[in-house]
This record gives C-alpha cells, structure tokens and sequence, in this order.
C-alpha cells in the first residue's frame, strides 16, 4: 500500500507565527546591539589611545627625537592595552556579527580596520627610528582611527531602533568631532613648532575648526540631556578661550611672521585637555547607549511574553468554543468564509490577532518615522564624502581644497552642504 497518500500536508504558518517571529527579530536584534556594545566601547577607548599615541609621536618627530619620547612609550604601552581589549571584544562578538550579518558594509570595515591595526607594530618601529616625517605619522595613525570609527558609524546605519540608532549618531559623530580636533593638534603643533604657518597650514586649520564645528551640530540634535550638558561646560571653559586665540595667531599671522616656538607646548597642553574632557562626554553617551539597549531589550522580551501568552489564550478559548459543525441546506448561499466571519467567537478571535497585527504595523511605522531623522543624518555624511571624492577626481584637488569648494558652492548658492553634495553626487556620470 502507498504511504504517502496518508501523509498529511504541513499546515500553512497562521498570522499569529508570523507576528510571534517579527518580535523575536525585534529582540534578536536588540540582543545583537547589546552585545556590539562592547565592541563599541572598546573601539572608542582604543581610538583615543591612538590619539594620545600619535599626538606624542608627532611632538616626538617634530623635535628630531629629543622631546616626548618617554611619555610617547608610556602612550604606547596603554594603546597597546587597549588594542589587546579591542580583539578580545571582536571576539565574543564575533559569532552575533557573522551568523546572522545585518550588513556587509559594516563586516567590510571591520576587516579593514583589523588590517590596518596589524601594521600598527611596524608604524611604531618606524616612528622609532625615525625613519618617517611627522606628517607621514600623523596620516598613517588618521588612518587607523578612522577605520575604527567607520565601524561605529556602520553599525549606527544599522539599527532599527530609533533610540538606539539616535545615540549611535551622536556618539559617532562626537568621535568623527574629537578626531578632527586631534587632526588640528598635530596640525597646530607642526606649525607653532617650526615657528610660522604656510598658507596650507593655515587652510588646513580653518578645515578642521569648521570639520569640528559641523559634527558637534549633529552631536547636539542627537546626543541625551546628560551628555549634552557635559559638552557645554566643555564649551563654556576657560581653555576655549585660550585655544581660540592661538587659532587665531595660527590661521593670520602668516608665512612671513615668526612665532615663539614655545607655543607648541601650551597648544598641545591646552588641546590635549579638550580631547580627554571629549573623551569623558564620549563615555557619557556610550553608558547612556548600553543602558537604552539594556531597557529596550528587556521591553522586547516582556513585549514577546505577553504576546505569547495573549495568543495562546485566544487560540485555547477558540479550540474549546468551537460549536459542533452541523451540515443543512438552509436554501441561501453564503459566500467562502462569511460564515467563521458571522460566528460570535471566529469573530473575536479573528478580531483580536488583526488588532494585534494592526498594533504591531502602527508602532513598527512610528519607530520608522523616529528612525528618518537619524538616518538622514548618516546619509548626509555619506553623501558628502561622495561629493568631496567626486571634486578631488575631477578637479584633481586635495580632500582639503574639495571641502573647500563644497562649501563655496553652498555659500554662493544659499544652500545647505547636504542639497549642493546630493546635487554634485546626481551630477556624476556629467562630470565623468
């Protein structure tokens, strides 16, 4: 005899399967955050010890070797440290990021920042030797920072959840903030130690000060009540003052007039001081970030529980009240499936799981509206590098001067960046 005629077809998965398994992806994916965390963490203290890192060996090569070279060891041991805390992060994350990946732009710039620490040995060897200006440093170490925090900035594309991705746009472009001004220190220091500013160091300076400037707007529209208070009593110090009017001095007195060497050192005092106090509102938003992914998680999963429980119960009272099916011909046609429709408890459980579904949707819609703006703002940032990529090749520029022309552009036209960056981005085949 033929078994498979007496095999039963699999039931069809119900609406209530696939409203259960839209929350639990909601909370696989509040657990991945909680566990990138870590990494996120770790990748913010790491950069700021590559800073503090490339900061002495910058001083360190600028003297020729005489100055900073004890605290630039000392730098190095702790950058160390913090690398060998980094890898053992990526480590227990490993397995969240590549089982289910949600991106592979951000698995891509995970591998290129792990590349590109793995030639950390040989930059420091060189900085030991000397074998490489201080510029060459300053650029190989930019490098390396702004691959770790194209991570962040990646993995903030990512979320789904408008707070969580709100906080991840604040942290990354603090950090995007607290590296240009790390940029501006080295810049400041070459300067100020050879005793005058050329015309590309000056330029260069007002980039990074406008840079700063532009992140730190978008760090403000995204950042929590407690982190922002933090930065404006960085920006309400005495230092600021202080590092405004050596900015001053930097970008007007020009390649003819001589300045007191010595002002190297209370320039990268007085900016070292405002990348650590960064690095304390940094922090700031990091502990708020892992305490929202800790609240939300533990909503997502009582929200599952609920949900559970709240289906199961429908479907019990449905199995138990389901009158006894009586077949007669009543002489009236009624039409396929009008008939559960009219039944008093087909209906009200029919009823509920499309409540539930039409509750899931409306907040699943909100949540995408509260997600735009954060969004946008990561948009624009890459629509702007785009553009700035796109000047460089076709007007054979400098990333500097490229900038430069995008604001000019903005300026003339009464635009914002953004519009005139998506205007040039649309443009490119023309250009090409």
């Amino acid at each position: 005899m033929n078994t498979k005629r007496h095999q039963k077809t699999p039931a069809a998965p119900s609406a209530a399967d696939y409203l259960i398994a839209s929350k639990q992806c909601e909370l696989r994916h509040l657990q991945h955050f909680l566990q990138l965390g870590k990494l996120i963490q770790s990748i913010s203290n790491l950069v700021h010890g590559l800073q503090q890192e490339r900061g002495a060996s910058n001083m360190f090569l600028g003297s020729g070797g005489e100055n900073f070279g004890t605290e630039r060891k000392a730098m190095v041991k702790e950058a160390e440290r913090l690398r060998v805390t980094f890898n053992q992060a990526l480590a227990e994350v490993h397995d969240s990021l590549t089982a289910h990946p949600v991106s592979t732009q951000l698995l891509n710039h995970v591998a290129s920042a792990v590349h590109g620490l793995e030639d950390l040995l040989a930059l420091r060897r060189q900085v030991e030797r000397q074998t490489l200006t201080a510029t060459e440093a300053t650029e190989a170490y930019s490098r390396l920072i702004q691959n770790l925090i194209t991570v962040v900035f990646e993995a903030a594309d990512t979320a789904v959840d408008p707070s969580i991705a709100g906080l991840l746009v604040a942290m990354v472009h603090l950090m995007n903030g607290k590296e240009f001004c790390g940029q501006e220190r080295a810049v400041g220091s070459a300067g100020f130690s050879s005793g005058h500013f050329d015309a590309a160091r000056s330029r260069r300076m007002m980039h990074l000060v406008e840079a700063q400037e532009r992140c730190f707007e978008v760090f403000v529209s995204f950042s929590d009540a407690d982190s922002r208070e933090l930065w404006y009593r960085v920006r309400a110090h005495s230092r600021e003052a202080e590092i405004e009017q050596l900015r001053r001095y930097g970008c007007s007195v020009g390649p003819y007039k001589t300045l007191d060497p010595e002002l190297a050192k209370q320039w990268f005092q007085l900016m070292t001081e405002r990348m650590d106090e960064l690095k304390k509102v940094e922090d700031a938003v990091e502990g708020c970030f892992h305490a929202r992914c800790v609240d939300r998680f533990g909503e997502a999963r009582n929200s599952l529980a609920h949900q559970e429980t709240l289906i199961a119960s429908l479907d019990d009272h449905d199995q138990s009240a389901q009158p006894m099916l009586v077949l007669c011909d009543s002489g009236n046609e009624v039409p396929p499936g009008e008939a559960w429709g009219n039944d008093g408890v087909g209906q009200q459980f029919g009823r509920s799981i499309f409540d539930l579904v039409q509750e899931q949707t409306r907040r699943l819609q909100q949540m995408t509206d509260e997600l735009q703006s954060a969004k946008e703002a990561l948009e624009d940032r890459k629509t702007q590098e785009k553009a700035v990529l796109l000047l460089m090749e076709h007007r054979k520029i400098s990333n500097d001067e490229a900038h430069r022309v995008l604001r000019k552009l903005a300026m003339d036209q009464g635009k914002k960046l953004p519009e005139v960056a998506r205007a040039l981005v649309s443009m490119a085949d023309v250009l090409k």
